[in-house]
């Protein structure tokens, strides 16, 4: 196995992508199969189609495919491997789009296929608490869906992903502190393989003993073992009562103190968000409003409403002890969507801040006795190095993010946001028992930290089974493994 190759590749690709073919030409004998297989409206190669579907919104330049088949059903995507997997030719699954790490860049060309058309929410049982879905319906859609059943799906990665996506990245986000993240709510799927056959892996039962977990598998694979279709989730119980807050405190430390306290207390915190005082700032000018422009925590407690005023009231205590100060509190729906809604808009709002710059997004995850130290010490070098980067993140399981902002024409701000920040940061991580991405996936961003992180012998077994389920090595070339 190339490992040492892959891992010098993906090490020069720095924020300047490139193709390894010169041209589509070794891709046109399979383009022209396929417009004689497909209806001829599903398969595009128009060229502002192509751009869109060759970038994510992380800092990478667009390598945009050479063809882009708009998927309507299973039969399609399963028709679309088979050809590409007989000439050889790249495919990238593409959700929409909303990725960090370079997953959908086609950097050896071939066919992204888009299943943002299947989107047809299957079955929801709602005495099971379960629901099937095809893989290009979005989250809020299907909580929207699911509004009036006294049910809804946990998973808020902030984006209005794809559910095929977000498994397809192990996403987790706002909730996952109280409602884990994909891995935990994914109880089966259908997926396609390389070679065009269709699987069905898990089922509805909550559990299983019997055999290998190939759900769990294909969860967090980033379209590198197959193509998701379908997906059966499990769903939860609306809660009867739901509180959030906004705390200020002075120091960064004080906000991460508060909620490994919380954590280690056993307080069920549904949310527990930070984001420091550059955070704050670029939020209020953003979208209008006026906290005050210091570290905060955003917390959410879910519960019945004795249990969320108890919650409530233990965090308050909290707070206090860490020099928390302004809790101002939000249970009503609309305040709380606007609360939420700030928190949300904290990568747009850091874009907004140097008008013209493009934005580095990265994040690690650590234990949470570790948070503090990991994120004050990163804002260390952010400040060391000179470099505006917000900083905010879901505290509460440990995993927070940075976005270093930046001129496109400055490459020494790269090399200094590469070297000084992404790799200490990285680094650091990975000694305290961490990881080197909570969330955001390893696409190609993420591919030169992975044999530090998991070790020789573990990397030959993804090797393996890459090329067991992917023998020609079509699907999504170039990241996480070959």
């Amino acid at each position: 196995m190339a490992l040492h190759h892959h891992r010098a590749a993906a090490c020069s690709w720095g924020h300047r992508a490139r193709r390894a073919y010169s041209s589509s030409a070794p891709h046109a004998a399979c383009i022209a199969e396929l417009q004689t297989l497909l209806p001829p409206e599903i398969l595009s190669k128009n060229p502002s189609v192509l751009a869109a579907h060759g970038k994510d919104e992380a800092y990478f330049q667009a390598t945009p495919p050479d063809a882009v088949l708009f998927a309507r059903s299973t039969e399609d995507v399963a028709t679309a491997l088979r050809t590409c997997s007989a000439h050889g030719m790249p495919v990238i699954p593409f959700g929409t789009g909303t990725s960090l790490e370079g997953h959908i860049a086609a950097i050896h060309g071939g066919l992204s296929i888009d299943c943002g058309g299947m989107d047809t929410i299957l079955e929801v049982n709602q005495e099971d608490m379960d629901c099937r879905v095809e893989a290009g319906v979005k989250r809020l859609s299907l909580n929207e869906h699911l509004r009036d059943t006294g049910l809804f799906f946990p998973i808020d990665p902030g984006a209005d992903a794809s559910l095929g996506g977000m498994a397809a990245t192990r996403a987790s986000g706002t909730n996952a502190v109280r409602y884990g993240t994909l891995r935990e709510n994914v109880l089966g799927m259908q997926a396609v393989l390389a070679s065009g056959e269709v699987i069905q892996t898990g089922g509805r039962a909550r559990k299983s003993s019997a055999g290998y977990d190939l759900t769990r598998l294909f969860v967090g694979s980033e379209g590198t073992l197959g193509v998701i279709t379908e997906l059966q989730l499990k769903l939860h119980a609306q809660p009867a009562a739901v509180a959030s807050a906004v705390c200020s405190f002075p120091t960064v430390a004080d906000a991460v103190d508060t909620v490994t306290a919380l954590v280690q207390s056993a307080v069920p915190v549904a949310r527990a968000e930070l984001l420091d005082k550059t955070t704050m700032a670029a939020v209020n000018a953003y979208a209008n409003l006026s906290y005050a422009e210091t570290p905060a925590l955003f917390l959410e407690f879910h519960g019945s409403d004795a249990a969320v005023k108890e919650q409530s009231e233990e965090a308050g205590k909290w707070a206090q002890e860490f020099n928390g100060m302004g809790f101002a509190w939000a249970s009503a729906l609309e305040d709380r969507n606007k609360l939420w809604h700030a928190r949300h808009n904290a990568y747009y709002a850091s874009m907004a801040l140097r008008p013209g710059c493009v934005g580095w997004p990265t994040d690690v995850c650590v234990p949470i006795s570790r948070l503090t130290e990991c994120i004050t010490e990163t804002i260390k070098d952010l400040e060391e190095a000179n470099v505006t980067a917000p900083v905010f993140g879901h505290v509460g399981d440990g995993n927070f993010h940075v976005i270093m902002l930046m001129h496109e024409d400055d490459p020494p701000a790269y090399t200094k946001a590469q070297k000084t920040i992404n790799q200490r940061m990285i680094e650091r991580a990975i000694e305290m028992g961490g990881t080197s991405t909570g969330e955001h996936g390893v696409g190609v961003g993420k591919l030169p930290h992975m044999l530090r992180e998991h070790g020789q012998g573990a990397m030959d077994v993804m090797a393996s089974i890459k090329h067991a389920l992917d023998p020609a090595g079509v699907m999504n070339p170039g990241k996480v493994i070959l």
